[in-house]
């Protein structure tokens, strides 16, 4: 499923457009969560909204799609309502020193090894048999496959399962330099788990409300790696900065605005990898729309091979036509992936799509994970995992110690009017040309607020 990007075709003035989006965002923004169960983000705004700025810039962020949740994205703003300012320059990133498996994924297994953690690998969990009588649930049986034989492992309700239900990287698909990925739009063991265990109980969720269109779910990366300084001036010309200085290079994403495949790209500081050589970089690419011809490559991005997404990036990073094929071929390593689900937790849904953490009446299970439902927070970030492991921990082993709560900025009247103030490009209101915002902001109502906190507040967040 692609988007292109939307022409307005209208002539309303720039400072039109901005207020439009501006009071788009604050609309649903003030929305009631249940009055966005199962609606996109398209039912909520209108073409002006689209064809801003502000929508490139988080949606190539966060990977918002039109067709994703119109819940999830009010959600996403409040969430990161602080951050607004910080989107043009990416300033309220931060990053680990190396790549986040290194950096935090080994650390975590090590220390879990050390403190005699179990992982059983070649190992497939297929169901949990639940024992559901009046109001209690609890699993009393494990049903797996190890080594392709089927086993069962009976539980007991000391026995404590945590169930990480469905998965963004189910059925990820890796290629090379000469073979594009096997897509697989199967729904593997992750889902068919889920499918399984909702099967016996309405409050575990709705896994098929995620899982069953990967036309909306999917898009590609590749890892490209650079081998020699053919490339490396390109980079440093657009980001202005030396990519082997140990430092940020991009400091975020770099977009491709015009790119057919709303290609992304990024350098964290390298070197990425420990083990990585002095002499070579490593870059993420993305692109959203994988079903469309790019722009060097005639072909869609779900069909090429990695030395011919290298090509299209080569072309948006300005290497001239000629040398494009020579410079894949032979200054350039190119790993993909292709991933059918990664965005399946955006996909509009409504309350008890996903199971809560610690289901009504459950005594020996939980549900972690992006699936699962929590307070507040957003999905497709580590915090969120980390939040409904803490809650299911904490429930489950009655441990009286609060979850951390979800930073509460958009409760904050100053980051909500500093916020206004950057959507609007730093114009005041008085400054904006239309008529409703002048009439909502007339002298009249000035008048009233003179010589008040108000009228300092909206001073000092630039609003008047």
């Amino acid at each position: 499923m692609a988007t292109r990007f939307r022409q307005t075709g209208n002539s309303k003035s720039k400072e039109v457009r901005i207020c439009i989006t501006v009071m788009e965002i604050m609309k649903l923004f003030f929305t009631k969560d249940e009055d966005l169960y199962d609606k996109k983000i398209e039912d909520s705004f209108t073409d002006e909204f689209f064809s801003s700025n502000f929508w490139l810039y988080w949606r190539t962020m966060f990977a918002f799609e039109e067709w994703h949740s119109a819940l999830e994205m009010k959600l996403y703003i409040q969430h990161f309502i602080h951050h607004i300012g910080g989107l043009p320059d990416f300033s309220a990133l931060k990053f680990t020193k190396y790549n986040q498996y290194e950096s935090l994924i080994l650390p975590m297994v090590k220390y879990l090894e050390e403190h005699h953690v179990d992982f059983q690998y070649d190992t497939r969990v297929i169901n949990v048999i639940f024992d559901i009588s009046g109001t209690k649930k609890a699993a009393k049986q494990l049903v797996l496959e190890r080594s392709g034989k089927e086993e069962t492992i009976n539980l007991t309700e000391k026995d404590l399962v945590f169930i990480t239900n469905g998965s963004c990287t189910e059925n990820s698909s890796l290629g090379d330099d000469d073979h594009a990925p096997v897509r697989d739009d199967s729904a593997g063991g992750c889902w068919q788990l889920w499918r399984n265990i909702a099967a016996q109980d309405p409050s575990f969720g709705h896994p098929d409300k995620f899982c069953t269109d990967t036309k909306a779910t999917n898009w590609e990366s590749a890892t490209i790696t650079t081998l020699d300084d053919r490339i490396p001036p390109y980079i440093q010309k657009i980001c202005k900065r030396d990519p082997f200085s140990g430092k940020v290079v991009t400091g975020g994403i770099i977009t491709v605005k015009d790119s057919k495949w709303l290609m992304s790209y990024t350098l964290n500081r390298q070197p990425h990898f420990k083990d990585q050589p002095k002499d070579q970089l490593v870059v993420w690419v993305y692109g959203l729309f994988t079903d469309v011809p790019g722009d060097y490559v005639k072909k869609p991005m779900r069909e090429c091979t990695g030395r011919e997404i290298t090509e299209e990036w080569l072309y948006h990073l300005g290497v001239p036509v000629e040398e494009i094929p020579d410079m894949a071929a032979g200054s350039a390593h190119c790993v993909l992936c292709m991933m059918p689900y990664i965005t399946a937790f955006f996909m509009p849904g409504a309350e008890g799509d996903r199971p809560k953490v610690v289901p009504e009446g459950c005594t020996n299970f939980a549900f972690i994970g992006q699936f699962s439902d929590t307070v507040r927070d957003t999905v497709f970030t580590t915090e969120y995992s980390v939040r409904t492991a803490m809650e299911a921990v904490y429930t489950l082993l009655d441990v009286d110690r609060g979850v951390p709560e979800v930073f509460d900025s958009c409760y904050d009247v100053r980051v909500l009017l500093d916020s206004t103030s950057k959507m609007m490009d730093g114009k005041k209101l008085m400054d904006m040309k239309v008529p409703f915002i002048l009439n909502l902001v007339e002298k009249k109502a000035l008048k009233k607020i003179e010589g008040t906190v108000i009228e300092e507040l909206l001073e000092r967040y630039h609003v008047i």
